[in-house]
C-alpha cells in the first residue's frame, strides 16, 4: 500500500501530521435529490480514519465483491491549527489549503446499513476509501466560496460542482464541526459532493480537475 502524506501543489511534503478525515454528507441539493434523501437542518457528519487516505495520483483501488463502489468528488480542506469552538475568523486562519478528495462509497453496503439504522463506516471508512489530491495553499485560492471542480470518467463529465452551491459553506462548516469536536493540525474536512455519483469499475479512466490549479489523470483497479 502506498504511504499517504499531505503534499502541496509543487509535490513537496507539507509539514503536518496525517489525521482524521471529517466528512460532510448531503451538502449539495441536487445530490440530495438524486439519492432521494432528506435535506438536513444542520451538517451531517461522519469520519474516516487516517488509514482511509491514499494518494489520488496513484491508481484508485476499489473493493471487489462488495457491490457497487460510487465516486463522490469533494472539495477537501486541510487544517493547520487546532480548532475548538471557533469563530469564522479563527476557522479561516486555521486552513492550510484546499484540494480534492474522493469519498469512495460502497453504495449497496450503505443502503443495507441505512435500512437497519446502523452507522455507515463499513461503507465509507474502509482502507483507501479516501484518495486525496495535492493541496493548494489558501493564499493561492481566489475564494473559498467560488471553487470549480469536476470529475470525468472515460472522457465524459460525471460530476461538476462549485463551492457556492453548498448548503453549508466551508467556513460555517468548520465552525459547526469545531463546536461538535476538535479539529487538529493535519485533519482534513471533506465538504460534500455534488450530483453525479455512480458506480466505478475496473479500468475506468479518471480525470479530476480543480479549476485553474491542477488536473489529475488516473484509473481504477
Amino acid at each position: 500500500m502506498f504511504e499517504y502524506k499531505h503534499i502541496d501543489s509543487d509535490g513537496k511534503n507539507i509539514d503536518l501530521p496525517v489525521g482524521k478525515v471529517v466528512c460532510v454528507g448531503r451538502n449539495y441539493l441536487q445530490h440530495i435529490k438524486e439519492l432521494d434523501n432528506e435535506v438536513p437542518s444542520e451538517p451531517l457528519l461522519f469520519n474516516k480514519p487516517s488509514s482511509a487516505l491514499s494518494v489520488l495520483n496513484n491508481p484508485i483501488v476499489i473493493p471487489k465483491n462488495l457491490g457497487s463502489c460510487h465516486n463522490e468528488l469533494e472539495v477537501a480542506v486541510l487544517i493547520k491549527t487546532r480548532l475548538c469552538q471557533s469563530s469564522i475568523k479563527e476557522a479561516e486562519a486555521a486552513i492550510w489549503g484546499v484540494g480534492l478528495g474522493l469519498d469512495l462509497t460502497l453504495r449497496d453496503v450503505q443502503n443495507a446499513l441505512k435500512k437497519q439504522g446502523h452507522p455507515w463506516e463499513r461503507s465509507k471508512a474502509f482502507d483507501r476509501s479516501c484518495p486525496m489530491s495535492q493541496f493548494v495553499a489558501k493564499e493561492k485560492m481566489k475564494s473559498l466560496s467560488n471553487i470549480d471542480f469536476s470529475l470525468s470518467v472515460n472522457n465524459e463529465i460525471r460530476q461538476q460542482g462549485n463551492s457556492q452551491e453548498m448548503l453549508f459553506p466551508i467556513l460555517k462548516l468548520l465552525v459547526n464541526i469545531s463546536n461538535t469536536f476538535t479539529l487538529l493540525p493535519g485533519d482534513i474536512v471533506m465538504t460534500g459532493t455534488p450530483k453525479g455519483v455512480a458506480a466505478l469499475v475496473v479500468d475506468d479512466q479518471i480525470i479530476i480537475e480543480l479549476n485553474e490549479h491542477f488536473l489529475i489523470r488516473t484509473y481504477v483497479v
